[in-house]
């Protein structure tokens, strides 16, 4: 819809969003009316550098020719079903992913929260039926970030995070032990637990990659306790971080793997995979989901997942990634650069504020996000070039002098 059709103003859109809708997000003053590839326009047709790319999600590029195809004939055909009848996207999309990354089975949901939400129900019930009613215990990481349903953000290693506050008591079952450090996870771990459950990056917590002693020491603990290990790739699949799944960057296969965001090339969809053994443990009734594997969700999808197969934007993500990252070590105050793929974060010294940092890039037409009080993340489109990657170093160095001028001419 663009604002012309609607006869409005823009300040008039965002007047109804204030007045109508509740909201939880801090928003730009932007209007995003069009979209495409690397860039955003707002309703004057001014162009924004898209390094959030929709929090990871349109990794195949804002309104991608293929994705909007597909699903444009997809809802010309049949837009909803529920699960009784097969579907042809579906269908396919299933095969598609299964057998690219190496699992059994595969079970749709609506996001990666919910993703998340399934894969813990999964090894929860697979534990209890398996082992007894007491084995529902699992580990995750501190500083971990798993998503809003209350499952999900009491899996979230994050006490006092304004995701939990105000809810009274998170779900029972959950441990945490400090992110890369495998001595802790095996203490954390009981005779009831069933499962460790790890970003491969965390995300929200800092852009933070897994060491690869961690991820396979954690492998071969799991395999020596008959634990299952729980892989959150909600924003880390696909492909953004230099592999089409972050743990094939080490070498591992997880017992179930969560996933969204990219998955969808923009529509919403989520799932898990998993082996066929635990897969079992979801029977008729035990799970479901109205709109889990909606068809034009899962034609989105798949056309999202041959593009970004058949365009290697792994490799693209690896090499421009690494160069990106060699390039922000350069700007004055920044004291680590660090991602996997194009998943990277700048940590700021505690003389700029990192939402500070955000608006000034804003303001200059770059879209970025902020995770505390020091670190910058960006997640652009994968297809994004060396050119871009530049471009945003160039208004990154802009928005920190502009925060401390007198330090960095000093520096």
């Amino acid at each position: 819809m663009r604002l012309k059709d609607t006869g409005l103003t823009a300040q008039e859109i965002k007047d109804k969003v204030n007045t109508y809708m509740i909201e939880t997000y801090e928003r730009f003053d932007f209007l995003a009316e069009t979209a495409k590839d690397q860039y955003m326009y707002d309703e004057k047709g001014e162009a924004y550098l898209d390094f959030y790319a929709g929090v990871a999600v349109n990794s195949v590029g804002n309104c991608n020719e293929r994705v909007v195809k597909a699903v444009q004939e997809q809802a010309a055909a049949v837009m909803q079903t529920f699960n009784y009848p097969y579907t042809i996207p579906q269908a396919l999309l299933a095969e598609k992913i299964c057998t690219t990354i190496g699992m059994d089975k595969i079970f749709f949901q609506n996001s990666g929260a919910e993703s998340n939400e399934a894969m813990i129900k999964m090894a929860r019930k697979y534990g209890v039926e398996n082992f007894g009613p007491n084995k529902y215990h699992i580990v995750t990481a501190k500083m971990g970030f798993h998503g809003r349903t209350f499952g999900a953000m009491s899996a979230t290693g994050q006490p006092g995070n304004a995701c939990q506050i105000g809810f009274g008591p998170m779900t029972y079952g959950f441990s945490y032990a400090p992110f890369n450090d495998l001595q802790a996870f095996k203490d954390a771990c009981t005779e009831n637990t069933i499962g460790i459950m790890i970003e491969p990056v965390q995300g929200e917590g800092g852009v933070h990659p897994a060491t690869r002693e961690f991820m396979q020491g954690l492998r071969e603990f799991c395999d020596e306790k008959g634990i299952l290990l729980l892989l959150d790739e909600i924003q880390t699949g696909w492909c953004r971080t230099g592999a089409v799944m972050s743990y094939m960057n080490y070498g591992i296969k997880p017992d179930i793997v969560s996933m969204a965001k990219a998955m969808g090339g923009g529509m919403p969809i989520g799932a898990i995979c998993t082996s066929e053994k635990v897969a079992k443990a979801f029977t008729r009734g035990s799970h479901g989901s109205t709109f889990g594997g909606h068809p034009v969700s899962c034609a989105a999808a798949l056309a999202a997942v041959e593009e970004l197969l058949e365009r290697d934007l792994a490799r693209n993500a690896k090499e421009v990634g690494a160069y990106f990252v060699k390039q922000l070590r350069k700007i004055p105050h920044v004291k680590e650069a660090r991602g996997q793929g194009l998943l990277v974060g700048i940590e700021l010294d505690k003389s700029i504020s990192a939402v500070d940092v955000k608006h000034a890039c804003f303001d200059r037409k770059l879209l970025v996000t902020a995770i505390g009080s020091s670190v910058v993340r960006m997640v652009p489109p994968l297809v994004v070039t060396r050119k871009e990657c530049d471009r945003a170093v160039e208004i990154i160095r802009e928005a920190v002098e502009a925060m401390a001028p007198a330090q960095v001419k000093a520096s």
